[in-house]
Formats: structure tokens, sequence, C-alpha cells
């Protein structure tokens, strides 16, 4: 049986959320959706996590700072972290937290595809 990654996406924007859950499911990904970046612990510790896709602006934290958090904590830091922004200057922020990769919004979704494979190998 093939092993399927399970991916989780953090973006306070349900619309975005959904959208990038359909295009990995139709991929063949299991994705989780969390809309709050302050229980991205708690999911990882309850789910095999492969990668994490994070905005880098979620409501009521910074995804940079969630980033940061992850990548410090040893249980963790392994979890690849692509990140993304519509922000012109958010890549230096994001891969200064300790992001792996970064995309900016609007993304293709072909590129966004061909990130996460890379990220997930």
């Amino acid at each position: 049986m093939k092993n399927i990654q399970k991916i989780l996406i953090i973006d306070d924007d349900p619309d975005i959320g959904i959208a990038l859950q359909l295009l990995l499911e139709y991929k063949g990904f299991e994705s989780i959706i969390s809309q709050d970046g302050l229980q991205v612990e708690e999911i990882l510790q309850d789910q095999n996590i492969g990668l994490v896709i994070l905005d880098l602006l979620i409501s009521g934290v910074n995804g940079a700072v969630v980033c940061r958090r992850l990548k410090d904590d040893p249980l963790t830091a392994h979890i690849p972290i692509l990140m993304f922004s519509a922000l012109s200057n958010a890549e230096k922020t994001c891969r200064d937290a300790g992001a792996d990769d970064f995309v900016y919004k609007p993304f293709e979704m072909n590129t966004l595809l061909l990130k996460i494979k890379h990220s997930l190998h």
C-alpha cells in the first residue's frame, strides 16, 4: 500500500485552505486545514505530518513566529515548512524564520506542486 504524505495547511482564509486541500487530495495527498496558527503544535503531535504549508499573515499570530517556533523545537524542526504570502518583501522574512521554501501569492498550481514534491523528498 502506498504511503500517502499528510500535509498541514495553515491559512486563515477558508477559501484558500479549501482550494489547496482539493488540489492536494486530487494529486494524492492527504491534508488537514487549520485556520489557527496557535494550534499547530497540537496538530503536529496528533498527526503524522510530512509538510506544513503556512501563510505569513494569519489572524492572531504572525506566520514567521509560528515557523520559528516549529524550527526551534527539536520535535518539529525536521518537518519542512513551505510558506507563502502576497507581500512583496515576504520571502526574506519567511526564510529568516526558518522556512524551507517560499512561494508568492497568487501562485501557479504547478509551481506549488513542484515545491511540495521537492519538500517531501
